[in-house]
C-alpha cells in the first residue's frame, strides 16, 4: 500500500504518548508497505530535527508550515481573537493553507492508497472532497477530555476556557467523525464513544502497544528503595493536575506509614505548578533522555489521573519492566489490564494511598504484580499492532475501491 500519513507537529523528541504511537505504528508499518510521513510544525525552520526525521523516515516531508508559538499574553490575546470562530482554538492552531494546498494537490493526483490524519488537529488540512480514502486516527475524543477538563479544573478562567472548548470541540468533532471515511480508536470505549458520532461498523480500534525490545523485565531479585514514580509531559493538563492531586489527597497518607518514601515526577517541561510541589519528599528531574533508567529505580508506578482520554503508554511501558502499577479507572481506560493482574485500581484517595503502601512494605505481593504486569503485555508489542493496522488500512482501500465500482455501475447503467 502507498500511504500517507499526516501529522501536525514535532514527532520527535518522543517525549509523549501519541508521538510514541504515532514513531512506532510508522516504523513498524514502513517495513513493508510505501509510507510517507508529513510532519508540519510552528515556524521557525529548525534544520536539525528536520535532519533529525528524515534519518528516521528517508520518506517523509517536512516543513514549517505554521505560524511561531505563542505563550502567556500573546497567546491568551490570540485565544480571543479566536473565540468567535466555530473551531476550537486547539484545532485552529494548526490549519495550514500551505499542507491543505499540497494534501488536495495529491489527492487529485491520486498517489496514495489511503491517507491517514493523525489527531483531530489535522483535520481543517483536509479537503472536503476526499476522493481517496481518508482514515481519522482518534488517541483521543476530544470531547471527553475537554469535559474531563472543564469538571476537574481548580481556577475560574481554567473551568470557563475549558467548558467553552468543550461545547466547540462536541460540536467540531461530530462533523469531522462523520466526513471521513473511516476512524480508528485507541480503545474500545473510545469506539463507543464515537458510536453515537458515526455507524459503529465505520470505527476500528487500533490498541495501544509497548516496545518489549526496550521495555525489558530484568527478573534479578533487587532490594528497592521506597522510590513511587509518576511519568509523563508536565506541561499536559491532565498530567499536571494527576501530580497536584496525588501530592494533596494521597502522598500525606503514604508518607504516614512509609516516612522514607519518595515520589519522583519524571517528565519534560513541568508546570509551575508542579515545581511547587517540590519538596523533601517530591522529586521532580524535567526532561531526562531515558524514561527506562528511572523506571528500572521505582519500586511502584503511580497514574492518578482524573481527567484525560484516550490510553496511557507509559503504563505498558512500566508493566513490560516489571513495576507494581497503581491507577485511577481513568488512567487505565481503554488498556488490556484487570484489577490485581499486575494493576492496582483505586479511585478513591484512601484506597489509592493504601494499595501503594501495601505495594512498599509487602515485597512478595510487589514481585506477584511485577511478574503479572510482565505477562500481562506480551502479546502487545508495537510490532504486532501494526499488522493489525495494515489490515484495517487494507479494508479501507478495498471498501473504497467497492465504493467506486459501484458509483461506476450506475453511472453506466443511467
Amino acid at each position: 500500500m502507498k500511504i500517507l500519513w499526516v501529522k501536525p507537529g514535532k514527532l520527535l523528541p518522543l517525549d509523549s504518548g501519541g508521538k510514541l504511537r504515532t514513531y512506532n505504528l510508522v516504523r513498524h508499518l514502513s517495513i513493508k508497505h510505501d509510507v510517507t510521513y508529513l510532519s508540519y510544525y510552528n515556524q521557525p525552520t529548525d534544520e536539525a530535527y528536520e535532519n533529525d526525521i528524515l534519518q528516521h523516515f528517508p520518506r517523509a516531508v517536512v516543513l514549517p508550515a505554521l505560524g511561531p508559538k505563542r505563550a502567556g499574553v500573546r497567546r491568551a490575546a490570540n485565544y480571543l481573537r479566536h473565540l468567535p470562530e466555530r473551531a476550537p482554538y486547539a484545532v485552529s492552531l494548526f490549519a495550514s493553507s500551505q499542507v491543505r494546498r499540497m494534501i488536495s494537490e495529491w489527492i487529485t493526483q491520486r498517489r496514495f492508497d489511503v491517507l491517514i490524519c493523525d489527531f483531530l488537529a489535522s483535520t481543517p488540512n483536509f479537503p472536503s472532497a476526499l476522493t481517496t480514502p481518508v482514515v481519522l486516527f482518534q488517541h483521543n475524543v476530544e470531547s471527553v477530555l475537554w469535559e474531563r477538563r472543564a469538571r476537574f479544573a481548580r481556577a475560574w478562567a481554567t473551568r470557563l476556557i475549558a467548558t467553552i472548548e468543550c461545547a466547540k470541540m462536541a460540536r467540531y468533532e461530530k462533523r469531522q467523525v462523520q466526513r471521513f471515511n473511516h476512524v480508528f480508536a485507541v480503545s474500545e470505549s473510545d469506539r463507543q464513544a464515537m458510536s453515537a458520532m458515526k455507524e459503529s461498523s465505520l470505527i476500528s480500534v487500533i490498541p495501544t502497544g509497548v516496545d518489549l525490545c526496550r521495555y525489558r523485565y530484568d527478573p534479578t531479585p533487587r532490594c528497592a528503595p521506597p522510590v513511587v514514580m509518576f511519568t509523563g509531559s508536565m506541561d499536559w493538563e491532565p498530567n499536571i493536575d494527576a501530580v497536584e492531586y496525588f501530592c494533596r489527597e494521597i502522598w500525606p497518607q503514604v508518607l504516614a506509614k512509609v516516612p522514607a518514601a519518595m515520589f519522583r515526577i519524571v517528565g519534560r517541561d513541568p508546570h509551575w505548578r508542579v515545581k511547587k510541589l517540590a519538596s523533601r519528599s517530591v522529586e521532580l528531574t524535567g526532561t531526562v533522555e531515558s524514561v527506562v533508567e528511572h523506571l528500572r529505580e521505582a519500586a511502584v508506578l503511580v497514574v492518578p489521573l482524573r481527567m484525560g482520554g484516550g490510553t496511557r503508554i507509559k503504563i505498558y511501558e512500566g508493566m513490560a519492566m516489571g513495576r507494581a502499577t497503581v491507577s485511577t479507572a481513568v488512567g487505565a481506560e481503554g488498556l488490556d489490564v484487570h484489577n490485581g493482574r499486575g494493576i492496582l485500581l483505586a479511585d478513591e484517595p484512601r484506597e489509592f494511598a493504601d494499595s501503594v503502601v501495601m505495594l512498599l512494605q509487602d515485597e512478595d505481593l510487589r514481585r506477584h504484580c511485577e511478574t503479572a504486569a510482565v505477562a500481562a503485555v506480551q502479546q502487545h508489542d508495537w510490532s504486532a499492532i501494526a499488522e493489525h493496522l495494515a489490515g484495517e488500512l487494507q479494508e479501507v482501500v478495498l471498501s473504497g475501491e467497492r465504493l467506486v465500482s459501484r458509483m461506476t455501475l450506475r453511472k453506466e447503467v443511467a
